[in-house]
């Protein structure tokens, strides 16, 4: 199963279109060098006594080891590291799969990246959202996002919604996932990479599945066990310099600006749109009101005359009940 996971699991390519779902393009084409997602999640892993403080998240609860994991946009996993300990920071697993040469992580070329929250640091190569400010889902579900930072914030959670979509359909198909058994320590962290393996095999060949099916919406609320970080963690180091950093600053302060362009010109076509179906709407309900005032007491009919009857001889000896232009503009 190893030797399979090996051959399954395997570096993405860096095309940034691999059969994108349709609901993801148009973020995409903001996103432009978005190859991925990144993330952390935590599986159930039973251990002795002695290792329990280690493998806990938070120091309390029960025990799970630590998985890094990227996903293309199809929710194909092109990287898992697992076997990390409960309170392992999300950003040292990175730095260590970083600096490990048997690991198989490729950093994506200089114009590309993977999109991460903000357990990571907005280097080159790894796209985080902007700190201090609101970013998951949930939290836009009741007031829309306001600022330049808030709207990058909310689409770059919209578009990373896929791994933890993934981790969804992960592990609501493989309960063991929440519920290890208690074998050795190795032998959890295979049957984990396994359970990756078999995801990836079953998307690739395009089986019909219920759970890809569920979690395919972009808007799926997703609650997965995932390691807690807070905004003013202090970050792990890593292999970026100051250069790096600035130029993903200025990357991100770019998308923010083109959303926002973006939003302004949609809201501008609404208006446009708007005034015409305002018109619209006001002159078919001036006809609506004419023609319902003849029709009750129409000139020379009498009150047994029948609707139909009605309308067609209205229709055939005076055209003047349609109000001037109606035709007009129903027609443009």
């Amino acid at each position: 199963m190893l030797l399979f996971a090996h051959d399954i699991i395997v570096p993405t390519s860096f095309n940034p279109n691999p059969n994108i779902p349709r609901h993801d393009r148009r973020l995409r084409q903001i996103f432009k060098g978005a190859v991925g997602a990144l993330d952390g999640t935590l599986i159930h892993v039973v251990v002795p006594a002695n290792k329990r403080d280690l493998y806990r998240s938070r120091g309390k609860g029960d025990c799970y080891q630590n998985v890094l994991a990227i996903c293309e946009f199809n929710m194909i996993f092109t990287f898992v590291v697992a076997g990390w300990e409960g309170i392992a920071h999300d950003s040292r697993i990175l730095s260590e799969a970083l600096a490990n040469p048997h690991a198989p992580f490729l950093l994506p070329p200089s114009d590309k990246y993977y999109l991460c929250d903000a357990a990571y640091a907005n280097i080159r190569g790894f796209m985080a959202p902007y700190r201090n400010v609101r970013y998951w889902l949930g939290d836009f579900s009741r007031r829309r996002a306001l600022t330049n930072k808030e709207k990058f914030n909310h689409a770059h959670a919209k578009l990373r919604n896929v791994i933890e979509r993934a981790f969804g359909v992960l592990k609501a198909r493989f309960p063991i996932l929440k519920r290890m058994a208690p074998f050795s320590l190795v032998t959890q962290r295979n049957i984990t990479l396994a359970c990756f393996a078999l995801h990836n095999f079953i998307r690739r060949e395009g089986l019909r599945d219920e759970y890809f099916a569920r979690y395919d919406e972009p808007n799926v609320s997703v609650r997965n066990n995932n390691a807690v970080v807070d905004d003013d963690e202090d970050e792990i180091p890593t292999h970026s310099t100051a250069v790096d950093r600035e130029y993903m600053t200025q990357l991100r302060d770019e998308i923010a600006e083109q959303l926002i362009m973006a939003l302004s010109a949609i809201f501008d076509v609404i208006n446009q749109k708007g005034i015409y179906t305002t018109k619209l709407i006001l002159t078919v309900s001036l006809a609506i009101t004419s023609l319902n005032r003849w029709g009750n007491n129409p000139k020379g009919s009498s009150k047994n005359t029948p609707k139909k009857d009605i309308l067609e001889k209205k229709t055939e000896t005076d055209k003047n009940w349609i109000p001037e232009g109606l035709e007009l503009k129903l027609g443009a």
